[in-house]
């Protein structure tokens, strides 16, 4: 029996979500079919290596939450099943959440980035996002959060093209914290 895997990787949600979503994905043997295809490509998919973009297709499909056929012309037809429709959901940048547990574990998240001026839009849009997650800015491109976040920032920053640009901290102690408590509307036990 297999074992159950997850969609942990940022890069397998985002192929899930732009298979999701529609985007055309051109996988052929034919170098010249490969060209036509490339011209019409949407950019999403330039930045996944092939390689890693096959071994993908290959476990989405043994998960059943893709079919493909391959034509008599080498082309391979993908086609998103219904349980795929519905993990894609799961990483919809619109619909991600951070559930906040039972219990605080009492440590802070702190989300850091230095994204370069030429990447603005990806770097306004991660602000936005990380406010609509429910953090706090704590310095301008500082941002904190109480509760573990970690595949949920990682989804974002692959998803806004960003990973190399963000860090993602785990902090037991931040001094003056009495008004992150209160934002937060958090007790520490002790």
């Amino acid at each position: 029996m297999r074992k159950k895997k997850k969609l942990s990787s940022p890069i397998k949600q985002k192929v899930l979500l732009l298979l999701a979503s529609g985007l055309t994905l051109g996988l052929t043997r034919s170098a010249k079919k490969q060209w036509q295809i490339l011209k019409n490509l949407s950019r999403e998919w330039n930045f996944i290596d092939r390689r890693y973009l096959f071994q993908i297709i290959r476990e989405f499909k043994l998960d059943r939450l893709i079919s493909h056929t391959e034509k008599e012309t080498g082309e391979v037809e993908i086609v998103i099943t219904e349980k795929g429709q519905r993990h894609s959901l799961l990483f919809d940048p619109d619909k991600l959440k951070i559930v906040p547990p039972k219990h605080w574990d009492e440590k802070w998240r702190l989300v850091m980035f230095d994204i370069p001026e030429t990447k603005k839009s990806a770097r306004n849009a991660l602000r936005l996002k990380l406010r609509e997650l429910g953090f706090q800015e704590f310095q301008r491109s500082v941002f904190i959060h109480p509760h573990e976040c970690e595949k949920e920032i990682n989804f974002i920053v692959e998803f806004f093209e960003v990973r190399s640009y963000v860090r993602l901290i785990t902090a037991e102690k931040i001094t003056n914290e009495a008004e992150l408590l209160l934002k937060f509307d958090l007790k520490k036990k002790s």
